[in-house]
C-alpha cells in the first residue's frame, strides 16, 4: 500500500528549526508522534537547499524510530527539488505540500511520481472557487487557512490588498462540502478550536506554535490530538 493510501491528515505537524525554540526538530517530531499526530510536514524560509536535506533527514529518522515509516506522511513544503534531492540520497520522502503560485502540481507528480503526496495550499480569497473549479485529480488533500493570524507564516491568508484573511467555521464547513479531496485546517489553531473546527467536516488540524512552541511538546500535542478524536467521535 502506498503512503497516498495511507494518509492521514487528521494531526498534522508543520515545523522547520527556526520554530522549535532552540530543541532539535527529531525531538519535536518524536513527542508529537507519541501523541499520536499522523502527519509531518518540514517548512522552512530560512534553511538552505542542504540544511533543509539535513533536517528532512532528522524528521526521516525520528519517524522511522517511532515505527511510523508506513504511517506517518513525511512531506516537505515547497521544495520539489530538494524533496527530490532528499530521496536520492535514501532519505524516505513521501511527497510535496505545494501553494497554488508555486512549483506545478503536475510536475511535483511527474518528478516524484504515481506513489508521492502531492498537497496544495490556494489562496484564502480564491480558495472556494479553485475548489469548485480546479481539477483535482492530482492531489491529495488541501491545506485551508488561516484560521487565524499566525506569526509563523505571515503571508497566510494575505489578499491583493495586503490584508489577511481568516476563514470562519462557515467558510469550513462550504468549502468542506464543496471538495472532493481531503482538507487540513491550519492558520493559529489551538485547543479551544478544535471541537468547532472538526464539526465542519474537514478532516483534520496542522499546528506548528502549539506544538513546536510548548514548553513540553508531547503533552501540548496528546491535548489536541484528544480534542480532536473527542470532537469527532460525539
Amino acid at each position: 500500500m502506498s503512503m497516498r493510501d495511507a494518509l492521514d491528515i487528521s494531526s498534522y505537524l508543520v515545523i522547520g528549526p527556526e520554530n522549535t525554540c532552540g530543541r532539535p526538530v527529531g525531538d519535536v517530531i518524536s513527542a508529537a508522534l507519541a501523541a499520536g499526530f499522523t502527519c509531518v510536514q518540514v517548512r522552512s524560509k530560512v534553511c538552505s537547499a542542504r540544511e533543509l536535506m539535513a533536517c528532512t533527514d532528522e524528521a526521516a529518522r525520528a519517524i522511522e524510530r517511532a515505527g511510523a515509516s508506513e504511517k506517518v506522511a513525511l512531506l516537505i513544503d515547497d521544495r520539489l527539488d530538494v524533496a527530490f534531492a532528499a530521496r536520492e540520497t535514501g532519505v524516505k520522502v513521501d511527497g510535496v505540500h505545494v501553494g497554488q503560485s508555486d512549483v506545478p502540481v503536475e510536475a511535483c507528480r511527474k518528478l516524484l511520481g504515481p506513489d508521492a503526496v502531492v498537497g496544495l495550499s490556494a489562496r484564502a480569497d480564491e480558495m472556494l472557487e479553485y475548489v469548485k473549479t480546479a481539477d483535482m485529480s492530482l492531489v491529495d488533500y488541501l491545506g485551508v487557512g488561516p484560521l487565524h493570524e499566525t506569526p509563523t507564516k505571515r503571508d497566510c491568508g494575505l489578499a491583493a490588498d495586503g490584508t489577511i484573511i481568516t476563514k470562519s467555521i462557515d467558510d469550513l464547513r462550504e468549502l468542506a462540502i464543496a471538495s472532493l479531496v481531503p482538507i487540513v485546517v491550519g492558520g493559529g489553531v489551538k485547543v479551544a478550536d478544535i471541537p468547532l473546527v472538526a464539526q465542519t467536516g474537514v478532516d483534520g488540524f496542522f499546528v506548528v506554535s502549539a506544538v513546536c512552541g510548548a514548553s513540553d511538546p508531547e503533552a501540548a500535542a496528546r491535548e489536541l490530538v484528544c480534542a480532536w478524536r473527542e470532537a469527532k467521535a460525539s
